[in-house]
């Protein structure tokens, strides 16, 4: 399709990570593998969650559900990834890049606004403890991991309307794995001026209000901690904290690198890096970090083992 003497792209080649075949069937494996423990670990913290009924309360139920969105996270990319290195066909039509980019905004933005509900959550817990249970009641806490949906639905509708709002031409590959907007930019032969304030806008509102959400949150959070007068008792309110506070560290450092800058200092070769922290090790980590120093995670684990031993 041509627009003036330029022709507009309608599919894309995507670089992945290297041209080299025997190193693309060695990162197949290392991706293939990372998928398989991604998706078991995610999963298996989602049955035990369901089915220990030690494990039925806010605290957990917020867990669950981030587990959940990041089964669907990594699925979202770690395919296209695999079929890249296996491929010798790398193009993705507009449409197919319009849906991938699609999809990725809602587990993204949806993931800023759970990680905001969890640190409310946190806050009920430490800071008024005697009426947590009254206050993260079980309607509340759906509507919080409900209306986080619908906030990254809504969100990933503007940013990818806005994002192909723009006609591409020229050179139609693309550095990257995935179809993300940074690359795209660059590919871009309109002016991008108002596309990158409307992003600016969309990403701006939803990360920075999610993170003044958290640190409202974790002042008052330490505010009650400096309260309690025994070491063990301070002790046990920052573990209680510790694994979100990772999480959250982990999520928005590498969103802040790759959407906090003007197109005009992107680096495609960092940006590649900091993209595949929040893709692929983000939604492996968080399964880790929310089960291996948890004690109620592990004896439910413990339990569900011995249930599934045969019995002598």
């Amino acid at each position: 399709m041509r627009v003036g003497n330029r022709t507009t792209l309608t599919e894309f080649i995507l670089l992945g990570f290297t041209a080299d075949r025997q190193l693309q069937l060695i990162l197949f494996g290392v991706f293939l593998a990372l998928y398989l423990v991604t998706l078991s670990g995610n999963m298996t913290l989602v049955i035990l969650i369901r089915i220990d009924s030690q494990l039925h309360t806010p605290m957990y139920f917020f867990i669950g559900s981030l587990s959940f969105l990041d089964f669907w996270y990594t699925s979202v990319y770690t395919p296209l990834i695999l079929a890249n290195c296996i491929s010798e066909d790398k193009r993705i039509s507009l449409s197919g890049c319009g849906t991938q980019m699609f999809f990725s905004c809602v587990v993204a933005y949806t993931e800023c606004y759970l990680l905001a509900a969890m640190s409310y959550d946190r806050h009920a817990a430490i800071c008024n403890p005697l009426l947590y249970s009254g206050t993260m009641s079980p309607a509340l806490c759906t509507g919080l991991v409900a209306g986080s949906y619908i906030g990254g639905l809504l969100n990933a509708i503007a940013h990818t309307a806005n994002t192909f709002r723009l006609s591409f031409c020229g050179k139609n590959i693309i550095d990257h794995f995935f179809c993300d907007a940074p690359p795209l930019v660059k590919m871009s032969c309109t002016d991008t001026r108002v596309y990158e304030k409307v992003l600016l806008g969309v990403v701006g509102f939803t990360v920075l209000s999610s993170i003044l959400a958290i640190l409202i949150s974790y002042f008052n959070i330490l505010l009650a901690i400096l309260r309690i007068r025994s070491a063990s008792g301070r002790r046990k309110a920052f573990s209680t904290c510790a694994a979100h506070v990772i999480s959250v560290m982990f999520f928005y450092g590498s969103l802040l690198f790759m959407y906090s800058r003007p197109s005009s200092t992107y680096s495609l070769a960092k940006d590649k890096v900091a993209a595949l922290f929040y893709t692929v090790v983000n939604p492996l980590l968080n399964p880790l970090i929310y089960s291996v120093r948890n004690k109620d995670v592990k004896e439910a684990f413990r339990k569900a083992i011995q249930t599934l031993r045969p019995q002598r």
